[in-house]
């Protein structure tokens, strides 16, 4: 208690300080209202897998879901781009057990709420350009769902400017989601069951806050590992597309745009005290990496999109990541749940284990020496002998 203390008054100095501006919403979310979420056992068999059921995970154990780009449908320019009868329900029912498996659920907001009104983005080339608003009431599916945490640091959260920014801001408040990523709403900590979470989310891209910044990223994580049990960090950057699936080392230029180093950028969180990086952006899978005891996720592809994403070959399939970590934000181990977007799109388990087998693949080039495990299975361990992806 005396540490957390501690850690708030310097929050306080810290963000008049760094940001010298409000920062709306940060006292907003002590606990959710969600609903918690149950823990179950992982099963052994998935929908076809056969995957060896995980051992019980110890009463101290925590289970991080992390999933990737959410955009369920949208009104602009154009009702066809919304699912039948804008209902979203239907697009995340085949995998709702999966969701609901952990004891925290994230995911990349792909877009923002705004059902009307706001400036669209002018596109020059709508080959390349593309304009996303989602009907407010789309927002109780990822209520249904179960998802605690969001982040909106990306670049279609401004496709309709500030207003379309105030808009989502203000639906997610009202549902009690804990979100970051918004220059005006950086950071944000939580509790849940009992944990004190803190979170931030960072983008290239104009109103979110800065992944280029590596400094004031590495402070805000800093901050947060002062006053939280387990801190979590989000990105959103690289290149796009399936030409893009590698993890390099340097900064990634992408249709003419700088959109920063996420090699540099995950590391220096990690470094600060983040204890799970989740990262999307580029639409496919990309690898993982464990540095430091801390697992990294450098893409995690498109996961619940319909329409106006392309979803052929890499880009439509993806994972839904649990990570199994201490109340020290410890790695232990985890599972990969391998989901495919058919049709129009909206996640469905692929009995084939695609995003499986790719992540293996990406990561046995990308991180050749590192000491995690990615098995056929989908499990994820820690080998002793510091090789990667031994049976």
């Amino acid at each position: 208690m005396q540490r957390r203390l501690v850690g708030l008054g310097w929050v306080w100095l810290f963000s008049l300080s760094l940001f010298i501006q409000d920062l709306p919403g940060q006292s907003k979310h002590p606990s959710l209202i969600n609903q918690p979420h149950i823990p179950e056992l992982i099963p052994g068999v998935l929908a076809g897998l056969n995957l060896p059921a995980l051992p019980i995970p110890a009463p101290d154990t925590l289970i991080i879901i992390g999933t990737g780009d959410i955009m369920l449908g949208t009104n602009y320019p154009s009702c066809t781009y919304l699912p039948p009868d804008a209902d979203c329900s239907p697009l995340l029912s085949p995998v709702l057990h999966e969701l609901q498996s952990g004891n925290l659920l994230f995911g990349n907001l792909e877009g923002g709420f705004c059902s009307v009104g706001g400036t669209p983005k002018k596109c020059k080339d709508t080959t390349k350009c593309y304009v996303f608003r989602m009907p407010d009431h789309f927002a109780s599916c990822l209520v249904e769902a179960g998802y605690d945490l969001l982040s909106v640091a990306n670049n279609h959260v401004n496709d309709f400017g500030e207003e379309g920014r105030a808009s989502t801001a203000h639906i997610l408040d009202s549902l009690g989601f804990a979100y970051a990523g918004f220059i005006t709403h950086p950071w944000t900590t939580f509790e849940k069951d009992g944990i004190t979470y803190g979170f931030a989310a960072f983008a290239p891209n104009k109103g979110t806050m800065d992944l280029k910044n590596y400094a004031r990223a590495a402070q805000i994580t800093r901050m947060l590992d002062s006053i939280a049990d387990v801190v979590i960090i989000s990105f959103h950057g690289g290149g796009e597309g399936k030409d893009h699936q590698h993890v390099v080392r340097g900064d990634e230029e992408y249709l003419g745009y700088n959109r920063g180093s996420v090699y540099r950028f995950a590391h220096d969180v990690v470094d600060a005290g983040a204890d799970v990086v989740f990262g999307h952006g580029p639409h496919v899978i990309r690898a993982m990496e464990l540095y430091k005891d801390r697992l990294i996720c450098y893409s995690l592809g498109n996961f619940a999109t319909y329409k106006r994403f392309n979803l052929r070959g890499p880009n439509g399939i993806a994972p839904i990541v649990k990570v199994y970590i201490s109340k020290k934000g410890e790695f232990l181990s985890g599972q990969v749940v391998p989901v495919y977007q058919p049709g129009e799109g909206g996640p469905r388990i692929d009995p084939s284990g695609r995003a499986i087998a790719k992540l293996i693949e990406l990561t046995e080039v990308d991180f050749p020496d590192q000491e995690l495990i990615i098995a056929p299975d989908g499990s994820l361990r820690i080998a002793a002998d510091g090789s990667l992806n031994k049976k």
